[in-house]
This record gives structure tokens, sequence and C-alpha cells, in this order.
């Protein structure tokens, strides 16, 4: 029996023509596909027509698979000699707990490689006119998950001061987010942005200020997937004439209402 691998493939935020060429190559040599909700299937139709398909996904309050039985599911196929590919959105390493994975890999003696992707945080936002640093505005910015907040490990006053801040899987706590940074020192009048469906059909982008994103992002019915920045970088959307004017922002919030 030949050895079996493990492949950590990031698909990227959405729109198949952002997976790596390398993501590709393994994804054609896959036996088993290990994928998550968020992976396009355009992007999971390039596995070969014979390989198995495990759905592993994982939505707000609704797990397929633990992390531990996915872990074991990646030891178990490469013990058995088949190449395996877990597909993840965007990069692996970047809240998507491919770091565990991978030392799963690792402690059961297992071969396994991380191919990085595009992760949502940098590409999404760039996708819709928005670079998370641009000279003058913003050299600094910070990356964190909505889902950190329930434990409160974040450091909100030292977010409060970053340049630009970018939230994932955020969107449903937008108003205890805003609410935070607010708390701690952040302008009311800070340019923010929400972008629902990022690279993808259907995408959406909404822009405001921090005192009101939360409730136009609400009247508006954004949800996930979403990705939020924060700070003087949305005002580039604006200058480059991408930014949604007041009338449609209008028509979009009475069709809702």
């Amino acid at each position: 029996m030949s050895a079996g691998r493990v492949f950590i493939v990031g698909a990227g935020p959405g729109d198949p023509d952002l997976l790596t060429v390398k993501a590709l190559k393994a994804l054609r040599r896959a036996d088993v596909v290990v994928y998550d909700r968020l992976v396009n299937p355009e992007i999971l139709a390039e596995a070969p027509a014979g390989a198995e398909r495990i759905f592993a996904g994982k939505a707000p309050g609704a797990h397929s698979c633990a992390q531990e039985e996915i872990n074991a599911l990646l030891v178990r196929h490469a013990r058995e000699g088949r190449v395996v590919v877990r597909l993840k959105g965007g990069d692996p390493f970047v809240f998507g707990r491919g770091g565990e994975e991978a030392l799963a890999c690792a402690e059961a003696g297992v071969a396994w490689e991380v191919i990085p992707g595009l992760t949502s945080a940098v590409s999404v936002p760039a996708a819709a006119g928005i670079p998370v640093t641009h000279r003058g505005i913003a050299g600094a910015f910070a990356v964190v998950t909505g889902h950190c907040m329930d434990r409160d490990r974040l450091d909100w006053e030292a977010l409060a001061r970053i340049d630009t801040l970018v939230v994932l899987m955020g969107v449903g706590r937008l108003p205890t987010l805003t609410a935070q940074l607010l708390r701690h020192g952040r302008p009311a009048d800070t340019p923010a942005a929400v972008i629902e469906k990022g690279t993808r059909p259907g995408e959406r982008v909404l822009t405001g200020t921090l005192a009101t994103l939360a409730e136009d992002a609400a009247r508006a019915e954004i949800g996930a997937p979403a990705i939020l920045v924060i700070g003087e970088v949305v005002r580039v959307r604006e200058s480059l004439g991408l930014a949604m004017d007041a009338a449609a922002l209008g028509d979009v919030l009475s069709a809702v209402a």
C-alpha cells in the first residue's frame, strides 16, 4: 500500500478564479476531499469524479462534525494510503483551525502539507475596493474573529487604536462589536463597511460609520458570510466611485423593510 498524505488546502474567498495553482494540483489528485461549508461547488468539482467527498462544514450553532472527528478522519484515510485534501475556505491557518489538523497529522505520524489560500481578511476587502493598508491613511491592520467575543479574549483598548480592523465571522455580533470599539475610544464617525458574500455572486457592500453600521446592516438583512472593515481605508472605496450612493442605499433598505 502506498503511503497516504494529507494536504491542508486553502480554497480562497469563494471566487474559483482565486484558487491557487498549487491548490488546484493537489485537488486534482485527491482520493478523498474533506470540505467546508463555504467552499465553492465549482472548486469542489475539480476533484476527480471518483474521489470520495466528505462534508465537514460548520455553521453557527450547527456543526456536521466536531473538530476531533475531522482530525481522526484525516488521519484514518491517510493511513489507508489515500491522498486526502482538507479543503477550507480562505487560508487554513487564518481562523481555519488548520494548525490543529496539522498537529493531529504530525502526532499520528502522517505526512502532511499546508497549501496556503488567499485569506478573505485581505482579498475580500481588496476585491471590494478597500485596501487594508494605504499610504498616509493606514500603516497597520489587525484581523480578529467575532467568535472570540463571547469569552472576552480580545484587547478592545488596543484594537480601538489599530488603523484598520478586519473582523471575520462577526456580523451576528455587530452591535456588540461596534459598542465595544466606541466604548474604548474609537470615534463614532470612523468609516466602516460590511461585505456580504465577498467575491461571490450576490456580493453586497454596505458602508457607513461605526455608529450607524450595525443598524444599517440589520435593516438591509446582511447575513453570513460577511466581513467587517473599520477604518479610514473604507473611504478609498468611495474615492474609487464604488460606494453605494444614498439613493441606492435607500432603495435597498426600502426593499427589505
